[in-house]
């Protein structure tokens, strides 16, 4: 089966989501958790990480094709040419791979010990400081008898 993109309509997604689930169709609606400031106060947030749009797994002769428009909070499939817009199986599949991957970093706490994993400190053990823009930490590590902080991808460092 092959993956096609739906767009819901705004703040609908969860809801197009279930009634999707109703009639039995295979969605996948990737979230992530952020970070937020509000009212001067952080918070954990789970947020689409394409908003507007979801996946559904259907084969092009499924009669479910013609229920997906009138389904709630669905506005429209999205096609080119006339033709619903087709994702390989193998993209979805390194998007959840890479969630996994995100969801394994996002609960990193300052003061957390971790452990590098690839990268010119592979082996190393350090301790997790602070996020350094959206794909980069700043961990501190002993090296040369004493604590240095460095700037990592966050692929390289694992619990």
């Amino acid at each position: 089966m092959t993956w096609y993109v739906l767009q819901h309509k705004p703040a609908q997604g969860d809801r197009a989501v279930l009634h999707l689930q109703n009639q039995s169709i295979e969605c996948f609606y990737p979230k992530i958790e952020i970070e937020k400031i509000q009212a001067g106060k952080r918070t954990q947030k789970l947020e689409p990480l394409f908003p507007g749009y979801i996946f559904v797994n259907l084969e092009q002769t499924d009669p479910m094709w013609a229920k997906l428009r009138s389904t709630r909070g669905v506005l429209r499939i999205v096609s080119f040419a006339n033709r619903p817009a087709a994702i390989e199986d193998e993209v979805i599949v390194h998007i959840r791979g890479r969630l996994d991957q995100v969801s394994e970093l996002g609960g990193i706490k300052s003061g957390q010990a971790v452990e590098l994993d690839s990268g010119p400190f592979k082996g190393l053990e350090a301790v997790f400081l602070s996020y350094d823009g959206e794909e980069r930490a700043v961990v501190l590590i002993q090296f040369m008898q004493t604590a240095q902080e460095v700037r990592v991808s966050l692929s390289n460092i694992r619990k």
